[in-house]
C-alpha cells in the first residue's frame, strides 16, 4: 500500500527553510499574518512527488478514494490536510452523512463539523443525541451545529428534552429558536425554576431566548439572599439582557466566589482571567 503522504508536514520543512532565510526580517506579528497566505499558496504549489498540487491531488479523488484516505490518516496518526477536509466539504453531503455512523469520535466529530446546519443530516444528529453510547465531544458538536438552524428541529429538540435526554444541550439549543413559542418559553422556564446547581447556566437560555416575560422569575431569584456572587451575576446579566434592571445593594464581600475572584483580579492588575465579572 502507497504511503500516505503528510501534506502539513511538508509545508512545514519549506516554512522553516523560508523563515530560515529571512531570519529577522518579519516580527512575530508579521509571521502571524505571512504564514496564513504561503500555506494558502502551497495549496496551489506543484510537487513532483505527487505531479500535481496538494488541491488538485484531493480534488482528483472520487468520494470514495477520499474517505477512505481520512481514514487511513486517522488510522496511521498523520495529521489530516486542511486541503481534504476543504475537498470533502466541497462534495455533496451524502459523501459525508456515513462517518457520523463510524463509531469513530474523532471522524463524526470531523463529519460534524464538515456538515454543519445542513438539514441532509439532521435525521443522523438526532440519532447519534438519542444513543447514550454517543462521546460527549460529538454530542456537543452535533448541538453546536444544529444551533445555526434551531428552529427547523426544535420538535425534536423538545421531544429530546423532554424524555430528559442530554438536557442541558438540548436547552442549549432551544434558546436558540428565534420564533416565539409558549412551549419553548415554558420549558426553559420551567427549567430555571428547578435549577440545583445549575441556576447560572439555565438564567442564560432564558437571556438567550429573550423573552422578557421570563423577567419576574429572575428578579425573584435575584433578590433572595442564599444567592452567591456568580449566581447573581449572571441572573443580573440575564436581567439586563431581556430589558429589565435589578438595582438593590448586594454585600458579597464575604462571599468565596467573590474573594477568589478579587485574588485574581490582585494577581493580574493588567487583565483578570475573568474579564466578565462586572464591576459595581
Amino acid at each position: 500500500m502507497e504511503k500516505i503522504i503528510d501534506f502539513d508536514g511538508l509545508f512545514e520543512e519549506k516554512l522553516t527553510e523560508y523563515m530560515r532565510r529571512l531570519k529577522g526580517k518579519h516580527t512575530e506579528e508579521e509571521w502571524e499574518e505571512i504564514i496564513p497566505r504561503l500555506y494558502r499558496e502551497f495549496g496551489d504549489t506543484y510537487i513532483a512527488r505527487i505531479k500535481n498540487t496538494p488541491k488538485g491531488y484531493f480534488a482528483a479523488m472520487a468520494d470514495g478514494e477520499l474517505i477512505a484516505l481520512l481514514k487511513r490518516y486517522k488510522e496511521e496518526r498523520v495529521p489530516v490536510s486542511d486541503f481534504l477536509c476543504r475537498e470533502l466539504g466541497a462534495r455533496p453531503p451524502k459523501v459525508l452523512l456515513p462517518l457520523l455512523e463510524a463509531h469513530d469520535p474523532a471522524l463524526t466529530t470531523l463529519a460534524v463539523n464538515l456538515l454543519g446546519a445542513n438539514g441532509e443530516a439532521f435525521g443522523a444528529y438526532f440519532r447519534l443525541l438519542e444513543d447514550e453510547k454517543t462521546d460527549e465531544g460529538v454530542a456537543e458538536a452535533v448541538c453546536d451545529a444544529l444551533k445555526e438552524n434551531a428552529d427547523a428541529v426544535k420538535e425534536e429538540t423538545l421531544a429530546l428534552c423532554k424524555k430528559g435526554v442530554r438536557k442541558e444541550l438540548m436547552l442549549d439549543l432551544l434558546s436558540r429558536v428565534k420564533e416565539r413559542s409558549d412551549e419553548v418559553f415554558d420549558v426553559l422556564l420551567a427549567a430555571f425554576r428547578e435549577s440545583d446547581g445549575e441556576l447560572p447556566v439555565r438564567a442564560g437560555y432564558l437571556a438567550a431566548y429573550g423573552d422578557p416575560r421570563a423577567l419576574g422569575d429572575l428578579l425573584a431569584v435575584i433578590d433572595r439572599e442564599d444567592v452567591n456572587y456568580l449566581e447573581y451575576r449572571e441572573l443580573k446579566f440575564a436581567i439586563e439582557a431581556l430589558g429589565g434592571e435589578y438595582t438593590r445593594p448586594r454585600d458579597f464581600s464575604e462571599d468565596p466566589y467573590f474573594i477568589q475572584l478579587e485574588q485574581y483580579a490582585a494577581a493580574f492588575p493588567e487583565g483578570s482571567p475573568d474579564p466578565a465579572a462586572p464591576k459595581d
